[in-house]
């Protein structure tokens, strides 16, 4: 009488173990992810996008073995708001965070709020975060609290610090009433409360070296890491490794840098045969910041540069990487954007998306290269500030009157040292990007139905979005202190 029981015990312990070695099969199917996001790099900044005056041999290697995208745009091009749109899927005017918040900010990201990190969660995923974060740097707002399990870096841009171009004529008092010392944060710790260029100059090193650790330790496991560089925002720094390397200057050393970091990834997911089980997305979070001159980058071909809805500061060089399921060497035309990161990510590993509202839709088949792949939005918004100033809708730009800032044919600054921007406005005007990729000539009055078209949709998101002093009624507040 005795068996029975004891049969049944094993038989209910073999069962446990296979669902167990499935479940462990299942998570080991989990693609992992790495999302690499750059500050202020322009258009033109790596090789296979134009880049000359420097090597970029790992981003070449990544082209040839992956899918660039060459219409892939921010939400805004600044750098918080540029943040905001990437990490929660949605238009950054929706959660109430514009442009570039500083170490004086009581807001941040909302606890509301659902970032990729809080998707990879639902399925088990190890998530990190190194780099420079921005979306607020009192502790309610840092990673580890969105759903990062780990965090090193600044928490904002490299220039709020006493050592800013604008204070540099004062004295150290009267600097530190405009902006505090930049600290370096640990998980949720300031280690550093006096971040140095010295300091500044092993960033780059420090964030490849975490990631990879991380990469390392997690190697069993399904993994998400987001490495939101600090460079190439002013001011420049390189480690010795790197100093003086390059054609192109400090600029230049400064991106060889970041190809090196990029191939010291690659490599490790190589080494440790997590190749054929990660996605890699490589982009940045606006242009560049063209009135620094030789310390910027390049907008190649594009209209203006970061702070303005030109292509030249919404419109990134990305490259997507996952040998085996993106084909390799191939390139997507097709309009897409950050927002549509997360809800891609949610569908590859079957996660509930956020059950409040969000912008972005999943673009899988343009990343996987399927035949006849379409853009899934029928228009993307770009907004300034509050104010909507331009929108996307296949291969026609439109912008709203509005002005922007510009050098109108001026050299930048030199040494870190910026020129002074000018001010000009465009009425609205509709641009055939896929002739005309610079923005340059109005075509408006000949294709007056598309304009129609457009003005239609643009009215559909100043109700959900606002426009300017009109609020919109699906915007979200921010979080606050």
């Amino acid at each position: 009488m005795k068996n029975p029981p004891r049969l049944v015990a094993l038989f209910l312990i073999m069962l446990a173990t296979c669902c167990f070695s499935t479940n462990v099969q299942a998570a080991e199917k989990l693609p992992n992810f790495v999302i690499i996001f750059m500050d202020d790099m322009g258009y033109a900044d790596i090789g296979p996008f134009g880049a000359k005056d420097y090597p970029t041999p790992n981003f070449d290697r990544m082209a040839k073995e992956g899918r660039v995208f060459t219409d892939f745009y921010v939400t805004q091009a600044v750098c918080s708001a540029s943040r905001a749109g990437l990490l929660t899927g949605c238009y950054n005017v929706r959660i109430n965070i514009r442009g570039a918040l500083g170490p004086k900010s009581n807001i941040g990201i909302n606890s509301d709020e659902v970032t990729f990190a809080e998707i990879c969660k639902q399925k088990g995923y190890a998530t990190a975060c190194y780099g420079k974060w921005h979306l607020g740097h009192h502790k309610k707002f840092l990673p580890m609290q969105h759903g990062f399990d780990d965090y090193f870096g600044l928490p904002y841009s490299n220039d709020m610090w006493p050592y800013h171009p604008g204070v540099l004529h004062l004295p150290m008092k009267e600097r530190l009433k405009r902006w505090p010392h930049l600290p370096l944060i640990d998980g949720n710790e300031v280690i550093n409360a006096q971040v140095t260029g010295k300091d500044q100059e092993q960033l780059t090193t420090q964030y490849t070296e975490r990631t990879i650790q991380f990469i390392e330790k997690n190697k069993d496991r399904p993994f998400c890491v987001y490495l939101p560089h600090s460079m190439v925002h002013v001011p420049l720094y390189v480690s010795d490794k790197f100093k003086g390397k390059s054609d192109g200057g400090l600029f230049g050393d400064v991106m060889m840098e970041v190809d090196w970091s990029v191939g010291q990834i690659l490599d490790t997911l190589r080494k440790h045969k997590l190749d054929d089980n990660t996605l890699v997305i490589f982009t940045s979070d606006n242009g560049p910041w063209l009135s620094y001159g030789d310390h910027a980058g390049s907008a190649g071909p594009l209209r203006e540069g970061k702070g303005t809805m030109f292509d030249g500061g919404c419109r990134e060089s990305t490259i997507m990487w996952w040998p085996g399921k993106i084909p390799a060497g191939t390139e997507c035309n097709e309009p897409a954007m950050t927002i549509d990161i997360l809800p891609t990510m949610a569908a590859l590993i079957g996660a509930d998306l956020p059950e409040h509202t969000i912008d972005g839709k999943n673009i899988w088949p343009l990343i996987a290269g399927e035949k006849d792949a379409k853009s899934p939005h029928e228009a993307y918004f770009f907004y300034y500030g509050s104010q909507l100033q331009a929108m996307r809708m296949g291969r026609w730009k439109l912008h709203f009157p509005h002005g922007y800032r510009t050098l109108a044919g001026r050299k930048g600054g030199t040494k870190g040292i910026p020129v002074r921007y000018s001010q000009d406005k465009i009425g609205l005007s509709l641009f055939d990007l896929k002739t005309d990729v610079g923005e340059s000539t109005d075509v408006k009055d000949k294709h007056s139905e598309v304009v129609k078209t457009m003005q239609k949709l643009a009215d559909g998101i100043r109700k959900e979005l606002g426009d300017g002093k009109m609020t919109g009624a699906g915007v979200r507040p921010p979080g606050k202190l």
